[in-house]
């Protein structure tokens, strides 16, 4: 919280790069499966939430910028290509994933479900294994160590 009590969140890229510091609430939080935010991502969906632009500041740099429509650009991280914006007429939106808490900001709706992909509703249903579990079958991964920026300034 900030001395006025209004919340502050802040995320970057997974090289720590770009980094951006949001003081006040932030908005509509969705999912996105349109093709344009499949490709933007390389995932399924583009997992995005909406900020007022007079509350963004971006503490290192700017990020750089596809212009992936005529109305919508994309800002990315050009050293480690960490998807960071959607930016459109109407205002940006920030990657929830590249929130330093991530799990503070659920999800409320889906859009471009017409491109959605067929198995994606079913991916709570897969098996799931933790990364230890798999160090018997992958050695290496007991010798791992990260370069990725931590969840903090």
């Amino acid at each position: 919280m900030t001395l006025d009590n209004r919340p502050v969140h802040t995320g970057g890229c997974q090289c720590g790069a770009l980094r951006f510091r949001i003081e006040g609430a932030l908005g509509r939080a969705s999912i996105c499966h349109c093709r344009m935010c499949q490709k933007a991502f390389g995932s399924f969906f583009a997992p995005l939430v909406s900020v007022d632009p007079t509350t963004l500041r971006w503490t290192t740099r700017e990020p750089d910028r596809f212009q992936s429509s005529n109305l919508v650009q994309r800002g990315f991280c050009s050293a480690c290509g960490t998807p960071l914006t959607y930016e459109a007429p109407d205002g940006p939106a920030l990657s929830i994933g590249a929130f330093d808490d991530p799990t503070a900001i659920a999800p409320d709706i889906q859009f471009g479900c017409e491109t959605k992909l067929p198995y994606v509703d079913r991916l709570a249903t897969l098996p799931v294994r933790r990364t230890e579990e798999d160090e018997a079958d992958n050695p290496y991964l007991s010798d791992i160590r990260s370069f990725q920026h931590p969840d903090h300034d």
